[in-house]
């Protein structure tokens, strides 16, 4: 499955949403989603953060790739995610979390180590806040 992800920054703070629904539900990551048939990228990263967050994002630049392949319990392959994470902006909306969010905030480089968020999201924010490379 193809998704996009935001990476929203507010100087050192990040914004994060708590998964409302499966897989995943209860951890936190970053704002995104499945991109629809036919649907635009840019489109897909708008989208996924309004029915998330209540924000209206433009896209910065192109973060990096990152691909989550997740196994059920008898060791299948259950999702396999390709994500085109993005650096966005907000420039419109009320924070507030969505349809498929539990609850939505930012979070500072300290306190991230303080909830559970969703495996390799800690690198990718590390890396984009960065500039680094994962290549």
């Amino acid at each position: 499955m193809l998704g996009v992800g935001a990476l929203i920054f507010d100087e050192d703070r990040i914004l994060l949403v708590q998964r409302g629904k499966e897989p995943l539900k209860g951890w936190w990551s970053l704002p995104g989603g499945a991109v629809e048939t036919g649907e635009r990228l840019e489109d897909a990263m708008i989208r996924e953060v309004l029915e998330e967050t209540n924000l209206i994002v433009r896209i910065v630049r192109f973060g990096e790739i990152f691909e989550r392949i997740m196994h059920d319990s008898a060791g299948n392959v259950e999702y396999h995610y390709v994500m085109l994470d993005y650096i966005c902006e907000v420039t419109g909306g009320v924070l507030k979390s969505g349809s498929d969010s539990a609850d939505v905030r930012w979070f500072s480089p300290e306190e991230l180590n303080t909830v559970s968020v969703t495996s390799g999201t800690l690198e990718v924010v590390e890396r984009c806040r960065t500039g680094a490379k994962n290549y």
